[in-house]
């Protein structure tokens, strides 16, 4: 159906099977692959009552256009995760958690998107957000390299930028970004606090609107030669800087 969802890879199934199953309407195996991972994939999806189809590596082709798929296709209802910023915040606040958030200003590549949402993931982030124009959307090439994440993780694609940053102000959470001419660094930024780290492309870096929105800007350290890190090992950087200061190490 042209409104499912397609998860292409071992990662962004065993995902979905983890966290909705019952979102999943077939899993597309190649009829070829017979391997032990395949096979433990497959009586997962059994145990939990999950269609699965044998076909040819030609039609898995075709379900996910030039995404690899490792030999395995899934055809998933849209698992709808928090639909707002909104929401998301009044969630932590009656769990008494401290926000945590990622900001991606003019990302457009899936790939970059996929691993940003990885490490958010990991590090404990509760939504990444971006501007709908101008970012990556989230198919099936950011999915799979975001390895399950994108369905643990709210991603929000906003209208106004800045307008959603001065909202998170308002909610008294700090937004720090990251510029390469800031004057201070972000092992100098407080990140016990509720915070939100923005981010632009490697190169372009924010936009001007968003970086004068920001409460505070900060540069990550460069030692060597190169002049800037690829967006999703800045977002590493950032989000485990926090992940240290939190934790008191």
């Amino acid at each position: 159906m042209a409104s499912d969802q397609v998860l292409a890879g071992f990662h962004a199934i065993q995902g979905r099977l983890k966290q909705a199953p019952e979102t999943i309407r077939c899993i597309y195996v190649d009829q070829k692959r017979r391997d032990r991972r395949l096979q433990s994939l497959l009586d997962r999806a059994h145990q939990l009552g999950c269609k699965t189809q044998q076909t040819s590596a030609d039609h898995l082709q075709q379900l996910v256009g030039k995404t690899r798929h490792q030999g395995v296709v899934a055809l998933a209802v849209a698992h709808v995760l928090a639909t707002s910023v909104e929401e998301v915040l009044d969630r932590l606040e009656a769990e008494n958690q401290q926000p945590l958030l990622l900001v991606l200003d003019g990302i457009t590549d899936p790939h970059n998107l996929g691993a940003c949402l990885r490490t958010a993931d990991a590090a404990g982030a509760h939504a990444l957000i971006a501007p709908r124009d101008q970012s990556a959307s989230l198919q099936a090439s950011a999915r799979r390299v975001a390895s399950g994440a994108a369905d643990h993780i709210p991603y929000l694609q906003v209208t106004n930028l800045a307008r959603t940053l001065r909202y998170l102000k308002d909610r008294d959470i700090w937004v720090v970004g990251t510029d390469d001419q800031a004057t201070s660094n972000l092992f100098q930024t407080d990140a016990r606090r509720p915070l939100a780290w923005v981010l632009g492309a490697e190169g372009k870096g924010m936009r001007r609107l968003t970086r004068d929105t920001c409460d505070e800007l900060v540069q990550i350290p460069m030692m060597g030669s190169v002049e800037s890190l690829n967006v999703s090992v800045a977002t590493a950087v950032c989000l485990y800087e926090t992940v240290r200061q939190r934790q008191g190490l």
